[in-house]
C-alpha cells in the first residue's frame, strides 16, 4: 500500500469563470455552488478565519486589515513560511524579528476592531521542530490563546506526547495553549483518506490522556473528521473531547477529498455538527481554514470572497445561537 500525507484533489482552478452580476467580480460558479446566507447575523458566537490564504495575495499587513473590513470578529495567524523567508527566515527570528511582526499584526488587529484568537505553527511538526517555540512566541505577541501544532501522523500518542511534554512549560510560559489536531494519511490505491493521529476518538482521546495537562487541548479539524475512509465524524469527535475541545477549524468538503472549501458549498450537513457543538457548550471561535476557496480570486475581487466566507462563518455562529434552524 502507497501512504502519502496528502491527497491529489480535483483542479478546479483552471476551470472558465462565470462573471458575476453583482460588481463584476469573477468566480467559479461550476466549481462552488453559491450558499444562502440570508438572515445569519444577531449571533454571540465569534468569528474566524485563517489568514494565510488572504496573505498570498495581498501580505500579512493587508490581510488582518481585510479579515475586519469582511465582518470577521478575529484572525487566525497562519505560520506556514516560517523558516523559509522574509519576516520567518531563520535569521529574521535568530534577530527576533518575527516577534517585531507578530507584535505589529496585532496592532493593525486591534486598530481594525479585531484580535488574534489562535495560530497555526507550520508543519509537517517533525521537520519544523526548530519553528514550534517561535511560533509559540509569535502567538503570544499576536494576542493569541491557542497554537494549533500538528501530531506527528505516524507517531503513537506515547510519541507525540513527548513534543508536546517539550513545549509545554515553554508554551505556558508564554501563556498560550497547545491544541492538537485530527489529521489524516492517504491510500493512493484506493483513493480514500487512512488513519492518522488523532484521526478517531480514540486516537485522539488517547493523545490527550497521554500528556494529561489541561494547557493541551484540542482542535477539530471539521473537514477531516468528515472524510470518508476515517472511520468517525466531527459529530463523534465533539461528543468525545467535549469540554478539551477549544478550537475548530472549519471548512467544507465532497467527504472525500479535503477540499478546504467555504462551508454550505459542498457535502457536510453541518447542522448536525452546530447541534453538537451546543451540547458539549463549545466556548470557542469558529474559525475558519477555508484556504482553497480563495484560490479563484485576484487580488482585485478578494473581498468579494471574503465577505462570502464571513458570512457562512456567520450562518455557523447564527445556528449555534439558536438564530436559524
Amino acid at each position: 500500500m502507497n501512504r502519502v500525507y496528502y491527497p491529489k484533489l480535483p483542479d478546479t482552478t483552471h476551470e472558465k469563470p462565470e462573471r458575476s452580476a453583482i460588481g463584476g467580480d469573477t468566480h467559479i460558479s461550476a466549481a462552488i455552488k453559491s450558499p444562502d446566507f440570508s438572515e445569519s447575523r444577531g449571533h454571540s458566537m465569534k468569528t474566524s478565519t485563517e489568514i494565510g490564504s488572504i496573505a498570498q495575495h495581498i501580505g500579512e499587513e493587508r490581510a488582518v486589515e481585510a479579515t475586519a473590513k469582511a465582518g470577521f470578529d478575529a484572525w487566525d495567524f497562519s505560520m506556514f513560511t516560517m523558516g523559509s523567508d522574509g519576516w520567518a527566515a531563520p535569521g529574521m527570528i535568530a534577530a527576533g524579528r518575527h516577534l517585531v511582526t507578530a507584535r505589529h499584526l496585532r496592532q493593525i488587529g486591534l486598530d481594525n476592531g479585531i484580535l488574534c484568537n489562535q495560530s497555526h505553527a507550520p508543519f509537517p511538526s517533525p521537520k519544523m521542530l526548530d519553528y514550534l517555540k517561535p511560533a509559540i512566541e509569535c502567538t503570544a505577541e499576536a494576542g493569541g490563546k491557542i497554537c494549533i501544532i500538528h501530531p506527528d501522523n505516524d507517531g503513537t500518542p506515547e510519541q507525540n506526547a513527548e513534543m508536546y511534554a517539550r513545549l509545554l512549560p515553554f508554551a505556558k510560559s508564554c501563556g498560550v495553549k497547545i491544541a492538537t489536531e485530527n489529521m489524516f494519511n492517504w491510500d493512493s490505491e484506493t483513493d480514500e483518506a487512512l488513519f492518522a493521529a488523532c484521526a478517531t476518538p480514540e486516537s485522539f482521546s488517547a493523545h490527550l490522556d497521554a500528556v494529561k495537562d489541561a494547557d493541551l487541548v484540542a482542535c477539530l479539524d471539521i473537514g477531516h473528521a468528515e472524510m470518508r475512509g476515517v472511520g468517525t465524524s466531527a459529530v463523534a469527535m465533539i461528543h468525545t473531547l467535549g469540554e478539551r475541545l477549544q478550537a475548530l477549524h472549519i471548512h467544507d468538503n465532497d467527504r472525500r477529498y479535503d477540499l478546504h472549501q467555504i462551508p454550505f458549498s459542498q457535502s457536510i450537513d453541518f447542522a448536525p455538527i452546530v447541534k453538537a457543538l451546543q451540547e458539549i457548550h463549545y466556548a470557542g471561535y469558529f474559525t475558519l481554514e477555508a484556504n482553497s476557496f480563495l484560490r479563484q480570486y485576484t487580488e482585485d475581487t478578494l473581498m468579494t470572497g471574503l465577505r462570502q466566507m464571513s458570512e457562512a462563518a456567520s450562518k455557523l455562529a447564527a445556528m449555534f445561537a439558536g438564530a436559524l434552524d
